[in-house]
């Protein structure tokens, strides 16, 4: 990616945290990144080029934080277990650092913007699919064993858990460390629901 292509990015993300999609015009984004008009629409043609854009650049700069980042007690680098790896990617998504508050804000502005989108809809629901795998992919880690339809419902709940405290904590109802906490009790839950059942002794 070019450094004028990333600017452009960063500032889309921005001006949709701060504004929402509503409020994303090309001539305040290009004062927001300090380039011309013409430059944004040579690198992403039109609107809703800039909107596909964003996302993605949202989905990758999530990516990264969530495989470098550091907060809650948490060491930096890879963890080892696939549990653990599982509770660290979705805890780092609640860290009290403004891009990923910027992320998570931008992420629930295009969320709420695809109701009344399809085009976008159909990007976002790819995109949450592509993350909801990911923790799928973790959880089977921790029970190779559990049934594939399980093992995905137990993703869908943690990340629809994870958006809707991410809410929480962006508007002030949930301090960062009590959304951290909800989230590593409920990795407890889904990962002893995927447990297969203990034999009985008397079996």
């Amino acid at each position: 990616m070019t450094d004028r292509r990333r600017v452009i990015l960063e500032s889309a993300a921005r001006v949709i945290a701060r504004r929402g999609v509503r409020g994303l015009r090309v001539t305040e984004l290009a004062a927001e990144a300090g380039v011309s008009t013409a430059l944004v629409y040579y690198h992403f043609r039109d609107r809703p080029g800039i909107l596909r854009h964003a996302l993605a650049f949202i989905g990758d700069r999530a990516d990264r934080y969530t495989e470098t980042g550091r907060d809650g007690g948490l060491p930096p680098g890879p963890a080892g277990d696939p549990r653990e790896r599982l509770e660290r990617m979705l805890l780092l998504e609640v860290q009290d650092l403004p891009e990923v508050r910027e992320n998570s804000a931008a992420w629930g502005e295009l969320r709420a913007h695809a109701v009344f989108d399809p085009e976008l809809r159909d990007e976002l629901a790819a995109a949450g699919a592509a993350w909801t795998a990911e923790v799928a992919e973790l959880l089977a880690g921790v029970h190779p064993g559990a049934p594939a339809g399980a093992v995905t419902a137990a993703a869908e709940r943690l990340t629809a858990l994870l958006e809707g405290l991410s809410v929480r904590w962006l508007s002030g109802l949930t301090p960062p460390a009590h959304a951290r906490e909800l989230l590593r009790a409920a990795v407890r839950v889904e990962a002893d629901r995927l447990a297969p059942p203990r034999a009985s002794r008397f079996d």
